[in-house]
């Protein structure tokens, strides 16, 4: 099995005792591991120097597997190295919250003994994907999200307008900080802090989610995932920003933003006992009440 290994860029005890419990595992397996060019450089020396270790800085389809070894953030940032390769991502929380990242690290050999037993499921995950007009168009690099796209002010603190277009028919113009349209995976995220609702991850829905709107009429909309939406912005400066996930770029006050399902999806690799439902009650402590 060829596994590829990302993490974040900076030096974390969890995460470099997770890695070397994850790559004692690999080896033993007879797996070809390959680092991520820059995580490799928080390892350890033996790690560094180890003959049995690769390096890549781009992914191609001969990966079999992708182990994330962070948090949530962490794996939004190792969706852009998979994108439409279809490699399936395993994600090992040595983060906080981790909807997921769910492989604990004191579970890492029990959970991959599973997954290179079979014993696994995968989660197929919609993806939005962003365009701007033609003289815009070199300002998006990578231009997809798994979580959310975010409209929102920059370099003030008053309100922007976000004129918004539903398949081309006029829905409103939220007067806020901002607003988010965020996947079934991003509704646990941003989303949820702003007031969004909580989706199923195979709902084939996408939210709206204003963020601090100033018409109190404004709530969080349900759209179907096949729904183009189109967003101009005006304000009092010309500039506005655009998050994709945690890439933010800064745009002028005369770019549409289009935005619409990705034609690809990400494979999220579960292990046959987790579930969405438990995940809830175990992250946001849903039914923790004295009464139940």
């Amino acid at each position: 099995m060829k596994v590829a290994i990302y993490g974040q860029n900076y030096v974390k005890e969890t995460t470099q005792k997770a890695v070397q419990q994850l790559l004692n595992f690999l080896l033993l397996k007879n797996a070809n591991v390959f680092f991520e060019s820059e995580f490799i450089k928080t390892q350890n020396a033996a790690i560094q120097n180890s003959s049995e270790v690769k390096i890549f800085d781009k992914l191609d389809k001969s990966y079999d597997l992708l182990i994330s070894v962070g948090g949530d953030g962490t794996i939004l940032r190792a969706v852009t190295y998979v994108r439409d390769l279809g490699i399936p991502i395993v994600g090992i929380n040595t983060g906080r919250l981790g909807f997921l990242a769910t492989i604990q690290i004191d579970d890492i050999q029990t959970a991959l003994t599973e997954i290179f037993n079979g014993d696994y499921k995968v989660s197929e995950r919609s993806l939005l994907s962003v365009s701007t007009n033609p003289e815009h168009h070199d300002v998006v690099e990578t231009n997809f999200a798994l979580n959310e796209i975010a409209l929102s002010r920059k370099n003030t603190t008053s309100m922007i307008t976000v004129e918004t277009h539903l398949n081309g028919e006029y829905l409103t113009s939220y007067w806020a900080d901002g607003l988010i349209l965020s996947t079934p995976t991003g509704s646990t995220g941003y989303s949820l802090s702003c007031g969004g609702p909580v989706i199923a991850p195979d709902a084939k829905n996408f939210a709206l989610t204003p963020i601090a709107p100033h018409n109190l009429s404004a709530r969080p909309l349900i759209i179907p995932d096949n729904t183009t939406v189109t967003l101009k912005v005006s304000g009092r400066e010309d500039q506005f920003l655009m998050s994709l996930d945690s890439r933010i770029v800064t745009l002028s006050n005369t770019t549409t933003v289009t935005v619409k399902k990705a034609d690809f999806v990400i494979k999220m690799v579960e292990l046959l006992d987790e579930t969405f439902l438990a995940t809830l009650r175990k992250k946001l402590l849903w039914g923790e009440d004295r009464r139940n």
